[in-house]
């Protein structure tokens, strides 16, 4: 495999059969496990409007945590890149999820709210513009359709 290519592969198992299927929309669950080689598992379900378990993970979290993760990791290397140190870096990000009338439906935005602290507080306004350079080459931000919203925070508020 060339350095330009990588493969990901991950399992997703549904637990959620009650004993009859699907043999109608409320008699079965929707949990399900996800699992990778290495990290483990994470245990999912459809999110709490759709009949899904409150306490699982649901697709629309693992989507806007795989899209901030992104970010995040992006913006260390951009940094790194323009000489700005970050000491921390928190991000409360949220999506908004559409749902059409005929129960399809879309993320038709994410904003991801950055709070970086930095060792060197005068580097603030090149700090808060590297969130453009993070968002050009991080790799989910560019795979996916519907516009990515960064608001930075100060680190104090």
């Amino acid at each position: 495999m060339s350095l330009s290519e990588h493969h990901f592969e991950l399992t997703v198992e549904w637990t959620g059969n009650n004993g009859t299927g699907t043999s109608g929309y409320r008699d079965y669950s929707r949990i399900h496990e996800i699992t990778a080689e290495g990290p483990g598992s994470i245990n999912g379900s459809a999110a709490r409007p759709f009949r899904g378990d409150n306490d699982r993970w649901n697709p629309e979290q693992l989507l806007l945590a795989a899209l901030t993760q992104c970010h995040m990791l992006s913006y260390l290397h951009v940094a790194v890149q323009n000489a700005v140190v970050v000491t921390g870096y928190t991000d409360t990000a949220t999506a908004q999820l559409h749902v059409n009338s005929d129960g399809s439906g879309e993320i038709t935005h994410a904003t991801l709210r950055p709070r970086v602290e930095l060792e060197d507080e005068s580097q603030r306004d090149l700090a808060d513009s590297l969130h453009d350079a993070a968002r050009d080459v991080c790799f989910i931000a560019r795979s996916v359709n519907f516009p990515v919203h960064h608001e930075p925070e100060s680190p104090t508020a």
